[in-house]
Formats: C-alpha cells, structure tokens, sequence
C-alpha cells in the first residue's frame, strides 16, 4: 500500500491506485486521484460522474453501463470517455474499490466496452 499526502491527511491506495477506504473520499481527495491520473482540474461534469457512479455503486455494487451513466446526468453518450479517456480513471477517481473482472477494450481510442473475454 501507499500513501498520498492531500492537505493535512494522508490517505492509503493499493498498487493500482484505488482507495482503500473508500468512505474517506470526497472532492479534494478526487481532485488529488486526478491529478495522480494525468487529469486537468475536475468541472462539473466530471463531479457529476464521479458523484453517479458512487451512488450507483452503493445501491447495485457493480460497475454500471456507461452509456447509462452518460444519459441519467444528461450528458453526451460518450460523456465517461470524453472527460476521462477510460472508464477506469473515472471509477478510480470516484473513489471507488477496484472492480473484479472488468476489463475495458477500445477500437478507437474513443468508445470503450466491458471486455468479457479479457
């Protein structure tokens, strides 16, 4: 495990960089997963994703489907692409725990899709 100093706290990632508690999370600390990432300043839009994909986590437990996503915020389809690049930054930076067996495969660089047979 590692450690990531985000003000005066430091919270602990596993090696691939998703929070171990994810209960600690909150916008500073996302702010802070996204800079990790290689990611500009979260807008709106991204908090509107991020904060999604944690409230369909806490009542499903599983990874959603993007386009889903995209449409409840009322986004363009391909909202988790355009502003993460791939679906597994945003997940991450949500704080969310890393999801068992999902595996994501682009043919554009552009649309992502569950890859099953990873």
């Amino acid at each position: 495990m590692s450690q990531l100093q985000i003000g005066n706290s430091r919270i602990e990632v596993d090696p691939d960089g998703f929070l171990t508690r994810p209960d600690e999370w909150n916008e500073e600390i996302a702010a802070a997963l996204a800079e990790r990432e290689g990611l500009e300043p979260l807008s709106k839009s991204k908090l509107s994703i991020l904060n999604f994909l944690r409230e369909y986590f806490q009542k499903n437990h599983s990874f959603p489907i993007l386009r889903y996503v995209c449409k409840k915020i009322g986004a363009s389809s391909n909202c988790i692409t355009e502003e993460f690049v791939d679906p597994m930054k945003a997940w991450k930076i949500a704080g969310l725990p890393k999801p068992p067996q999902v595996f994501f495969t682009s043919f554009d660089g552009k649309n992502y899709f569950a890859n099953p047979f990873y």
